[in-house]
């Protein structure tokens, strides 16, 4: 079983408690998100005005393009000499806001630890693509590095992971590729703070305003904008929490105890093992939804956590 250890209050350390204050004070002082267009959020997250601190760039990313299912994918690429593998890397932000050169930091760091070539895909965000552009994206970049993996980076070693709504678009991907095209080509898959279930579960339906990094209201709209009016929530498609998860590759999930999707990791995690996959459960005392993008002894336990998984593999 988790160790309830991790849960109480008191095994937050200083650090992150402040923290996690200082990140709902300055949420509360900023603008309804939900007030402007989506494009107006997307520049001032630019600016640094969002939830997370503004990341520095790779000098050393390169970008191509690859033809998608509604024109041309942009793929940013940071690679090190001679890779022993590559990252399929798809970035958060609900769906509806991020970009792929928001976490290069990240992405550098896979290439000088774990000699990974990191391949991370711009998709087609909501609302204005909502569901199914984002998947259907992933799903094409994902082919793409299947196909050329092994002439353009000498490996075929390969991994997928993401964030939040990537670690999500990450888990789709991986059920697209098993279900449409009979491939299972990752060694192993990094999901950090996913949402499993857009019908929302317990500890989002119940986590209220509070809005550390985000909160219910979010949760509401950013499904809003991805499913659309129409899409059923419980499609193993839209919500990979109800699909045939068997067969899968080993997975890392990480999560923040002061997460409120939290439940959406422990639910997932516990599903990936039911059937006979394997996965270990990082669960981080206190950590924000993902608190990695700040600096603390907490995100480079976490980070560390991710570079011995995908190291063993």
């Amino acid at each position: 079983m988790i160790d309830p250890a991790l849960f109480d209050p008191s095994a937050i350390s200083d650090e992150i408690r402040a923290q996690n204050v200082d990140i709902v004070a300055k949420l509360s002082s900023l603008p309804d998100q939900w007030s402007v267009p989506p494009a107006v959020v997307r520049e001032r997250r630019r600016q640094g005005l969002g939830p997370f601190p503004l990341m520095p760039t790779s000098a050393r990313a390169k970008v191509i393009t690859i033809d998608g299912p509604a024109g041309p994918i942009p793929l940013r690429i940071i690679a090190p000499d001679n890779p022993r593998g590559v990252y399929f890397h798809i970035h958060g932000g609900g769906w509806t806001f991020g970009t792929a050169d928001e976490q290069d930091p990240w992405l550098e760091r896979l290439a000088e630890r774990c000699g990974l070539a990191v391949v991370s895909v711009e998709y087609r965000v909501a609302p204005e693509d909502p569901y199914p552009a984002a998947p259907d994206d992933c799903e094409a970049a994902a082919l793409w590095l299947v196909r050329e993996a092994q002439s353009r980076f000498g490996t075929s070693r390969l991994f997928i992971g993401g964030e939040s709504a990537g670690a999500h678009l990450s888990a789709v991907t991986i059920l697209r590729l098993r279900d449409k095209h009979g491939l299972k080509p990752f060694r192993g898959a990094n999901l950090f703070a996913g949402c499993y279930d857009l019908t929302m579960t317990p500890s989002v339906a119940r986590w209220g305003s509070e809005k550390l990094i985000l909160n219910t209201r979010d949760i509401r709209i950013f499904t809003d904008n991805f499913c659309g009016p129409e899409a059923d929530r419980r499609s193993p498609d839209i919500s990979p929490l109800y699909a045939d998860l068997a067969g899968l590759p080993p997975a890392l999930f990480s999560v923040g105890t002061r997460d409120l999707l939290i439940d959406d990791t422990l639910f997932m995690a516990s599903r990936w093992v039911s059937v006979g996959n394997k996965a270990e459960l990082a669960v981080w005392p206190g950590g924000c939804h993902v608190f990695i993008r700040f600096d603390s002894a907490l995100s480079e336990q976490a980070l560390s956590r991710i570079d011995r998984f995908i190291e063993a593999l």
